[in-house]
């Protein structure tokens, strides 16, 4: 059996679903990104119901997380134990990060072979429209993307070292 990034390296993607679209200099909805409704079926639209809040102290958050990803696909927990400090910290460093103009994050783009850096989730190859989206996949130490991003040290180590 392969490992994912012998997979990754066995099943490159194009760059089409590597490169997210920037936003900020559209001037018009493209093609490649405008769903329609039978595109993107609603499974009930009806449903007022909130992503399941999961205690991780309580002795059945094994079987509630499975019941949620089955469900929803997402979930939120609580009682995990994560200051809320370095929570902030988290934050504030990924708003820094899709805060830069695409150049720059382009920097550290993924390739067609990898799954980590900057660019469009893997399974946007299952659709077949692109995605409002961009991600920055980290697998390990980001250090060495964020030394694209940002070349001067103190830039990169606030990101890659947030402490608490």
């Amino acid at each position: 059996m392969n490992s994912v990034s012998e997979s990754y390296k066995n099943n490159p993607l194009h760059l089409k679903h590597i490169i997210p679209l920037d936003f900020k200099t559209a001037l018009k909805l493209p093609d490649s990104h405008a769903w329609t409704l039978p595109d993107h079926p609603m499974a009930d639209p009806l449903t007022h119901a909130a992503v399941p809040v999961i205690d991780l102290g309580s002795p059945q958050a094994a079987t509630l997380i499975r019941q949620a990803c089955e469900k929803w696909g997402a979930f939120q927990v609580t009682n995990h134990g994560i200051p809320i400090k370095l929570l902030n910290q988290v934050e504030f460093q990924t708003r820094r990060l899709f805060a830069l103009p695409a150049n720059q994050k382009l920097l550290a783009g993924r390739s067609p072979e990898d799954f980590t850096g900057y660019g469009l989730p893997r399974i946007s190859t299952f659709f077949s429209k692109l995605m409002w989206t961009e991600g920055f996949t980290i697998l390990g130490s980001p250090l060495d993307h964020a030394r694209q991003l940002w070349p001067h040290e103190y830039d990169h180590i606030n990101f890659c070292f947030t402490r608490n």
